[in-house]
């Protein structure tokens, strides 16, 4: 009787140590972003970025041009360089400033219902300058849009305002670069991970739960996408819905 009481009980010792020695990696709960954000944003050119943290949210705001170089800056400008290949201007030839304020949560939660991405600024980059989707105003990306990306990825919409589409020069270029916030609180980087390779588990919504660069907890993050955009040759940064509850983008 005493040898079978004691085998069952080594039998829950060692079940109990199991489980208390592993560890999850895919929790995200109670990841702090501010001070990342708060040491991120920064606008090296133009210095119109600022973050705001109050009441468990964080407030970015931006003037929305960018710190690099592009040939929406205009020939003659310090600023100014060509377009990459046969790349053009598009009917909207320049820039203007904006009054953005971007407002995310201070701790990110995954939502219960995920809401697809729409037209318009899905998110911020780490300059202040907006980062929207795979979608122009008329529906998916077409060569009529990408044609006018300068090196960034990047051209200006209707309003002459400047926005990111997909990986480009001055932010990731097959890189593990922190790009910027969506709009859900979450990170988007680089085509990497923060060990230097492609990610292979990331959803249907471009991402997955880990640490990175910025991160030492797991957090939920997202990946520019490592296939090429149609024939664009290019890589979008973000398509899908948000993994979180997005929070408000003005301008």
């Amino acid at each position: 009787m005493n040898k079978i009481f004691l085998a069952t009980m080594l039998v829950v010792l060692f079940s109990c140590n199991d489980d208390s020695s592993s560890s999850d990696d895919s929790s995200e709960e109670g990841v702090d972003i501010s001070t990342v954000v708060i040491n991120s944003f920064k606008n090296s050119y133009t210095n119109a970025v600022s973050v705001k943290v109050s009441d468990g949210y964080i407030t970015i705001s931006s003037t929305g041009l960018p710190d690099h170089k592009t040939p929406y800056w205009g020939v003659g400008h310090e600023m100014y360089e060509d377009f990459p290949g046969t790349n053009h201007a598009n009917a909207n030839t320049s820039m203007t400033t904006y009054n953005y304020a971007m407002r995310i949560p201070v701790v990110p939660s995954e939502a219960t219902t995920k809401e697809v991405t729409e037209l318009g600024a899905v998110g911020m980059a780490v300059n202040g300058v907006p980062i929207y989707n795979d979608y122009e105003g008329s529906g998916v990306l077409q060569e009529n849009a990408w044609s006018t990306f300068d090196s960034s990825g990047a051209h200006p919409g209707p309003n002459k305002d400047y926005h990111y589409h997909c990986e480009g020069t001055y932010l990731t270029v097959d890189s593990n670069n922190l790009i910027g916030f969506l709009r859900d609180g979450y990170p988007v980087y680089g085509r990497k991970d923060a060990d230097g390779t492609y990610p292979s588990n990331l959803d249907a919504n471009g991402g997955h739960t880990g640490t990175t660069t910025d991160f030492t907890d797991a957090i939920y993050h997202y990946h520019v996408s490592n296939n090429v955009y149609s024939t664009s040759g290019l890589y979008v940064i973000k398509s899908g819905s948000y993994h979180g509850t997005k929070g408000t983008f003005t301008q």
